[in-house]
């Protein structure tokens, strides 16, 4: 009788875990995920930024999958873990399973002001990438038409809170799209005039990478002219407007949060110690310690690996948990067959992270990427963040057309999905 792994997530762990487990006679595997759709998330931001079209960073699961005989694809939302009865309940049908995977990412969080979110744009989903676009090119669109010049200026005013990767890539993108895209597109305004304000809290933006890599991630950013405001924080946020700890009242049509994440809202029914973003600590074979069948993979986790490191969330570490749990599952039914089949669990394999180091992309032509090998910036970081990316997209024709969208934009400097309408009274 085949083993029941349900997957919950379809993002890079539970693919990996799915795509490793597929045709296996010995598992009978079901991904359900509340997208028809894997998102290359790493790239939303260029989404965002017009750079990048949806269908470039985005593939159908069913069509990823397609091949894989043993694993069906349910679009549903699963709302309840009943971890005694082994089943998980979704808004559609329940679930019954021997191994459930728990892969379903993160969630914005406004650390506890969840009034804020309706003024601001959160960056997870590629409706909030086409959301930022929207706003970004409508208010441009808006103050070319208006006569106000204090209007005008609020408009053309982005604040992003957060000098993380997503908040770095995201600033250096805006002003690389005005400054080379659509700054001889208007007539009576000056788009190279938008004011792009990065807020961090802590004393440097990029806080996880060396301090030198992040002096130099500032000195670039600056000199694209976005404003970086360190040392400070936001303590309210209302309609069109931010106010931060220092006092200072920011006027901004625009306000993107990329500050902080907490787990997905199906941790809430799982009765396990987490962190204080609300993510599940596992053990280190990445199982729940009430909970030997349950496992947890990806940036939803905490996870301290078998060397003692605290694992990132970051796309190659949920490849490697994926992986890592679809070996293990593996090993468990072998050794179901042999006279160790009562010790199976206390002999699961340990996962241990293989560190390939962090990157972020600082606008044209510059990056920083640190590993514990080397430590490069500039135009060579930039090429080597270019072809990583590249090699973690999923199928050729994503592969390609993200090549050549970037050897478009990069030549022509015109990105090529600067689309939208507006949006109905």
């Amino acid at each position: 009788m085949p083993k029941k792994v349900v997957i919950v997530g379809g993002g890079f762990a539970g693919l990996s875990c799915a795509r490793k487990l597929a045709n296996n006679k010995n598992f009978e595997v079901t991904l359900v995920d509340k997208q028809n759709h894997h998102l290359f998330q790493p790239l939303l931001y260029q989404v965002a930024s017009a750079t990048l079209a949806a269908p470039d960073i985005a593939r159908s699961l069913r069509g990823i999958l397609c091949n894989a005989k043993n694993v069906s694809v349910f679009l549903d939302r699963i709302v309840e873990v009943d971890a005694e009865k082994k089943t998980i309940k979704g808004l559609e049908q329940s679930y019954s399973y021997d191994y459930l995977v728990i892969a379903a990412g993160t969630r914005t969080s406004w650390f506890g002001n969840d009034e804020w979110q309706k003024h601001t744009f959160g960056l997870k989903r590629l409706e909030d990438a086409y959301e930022i676009r929207q706003s970004i090119l409508s208010s441009l669109e808006k103050a070319e038409i208006i006569n106000d010049p204090e209007e005008q200026q609020r408009l053309m005013t982005v604040v992003i809170v957060g000098g993380g990767p997503t908040g770095v890539e995201i600033a250096g993108a805006f002003e690389d799209l005005v400054q080379l895209a659509l700054h001889s597109d208007f007539r009576r305004i000056d788009p190279t005039n938008l004011r792009t304000v990065l807020v961090q809290s802590g004393d440097r933006i990029l806080k996880s990478f060396p301090e030198s890599q992040a002096k130099y991630a500032q000195d670039r950013l600056e000199s694209l002219g976005v404003e970086i405001m360190l040392n400070d924080r936001v303590v309210d946020v209302k309609e069109d407007e931010v106010t931060l700890k220092s006092g200072l009242v920011i006027e901004a049509h625009t306000i993107i949060w990329a500050a902080g994440q907490r787990a997905s809202r199906i941790t809430d029914t799982l009765d396990t110690k987490k962190d204080s973003c609300e993510r599940p600590y596992v053990n280190n074979d990445l199982s729940l310690p009430e909970y030997p069948d349950i496992f947890l993979a990806g940036d939803v986790a905490n996870v301290i690996d078998n060397n003692g490191v605290e694992v990132p969330g970051l796309a190659p570490a949920a490849v490697q948990m994926g992986e890592h749990l679809a070996k293990l599952f593996k090993e468990e039914v072998r050794l179901e067959k042999t006279k160790y089949a009562a010790q199976k669990v206390s002999l699961r394999p340990k996962f241990s992270y293989r560190d390939k180091g962090i990157m972020a992309i600082i606008g044209k032509q510059a990056a920083v990427v640190s590993s514990k090998k080397m430590n490069l910036r500039g135009s060579v970081a930039w090429m080597a963040w270019l072809l990583i990316h590249i090699l973690f997209l999923i199928g050729f024709r994503n592969k390609l057309s993200v090549l050549l969208s970037w050897s478009f934009a990069y030549l022509s400097k015109q990105p090529g999905s600067r689309v939208f309408s507006i949006k109905k009274a």
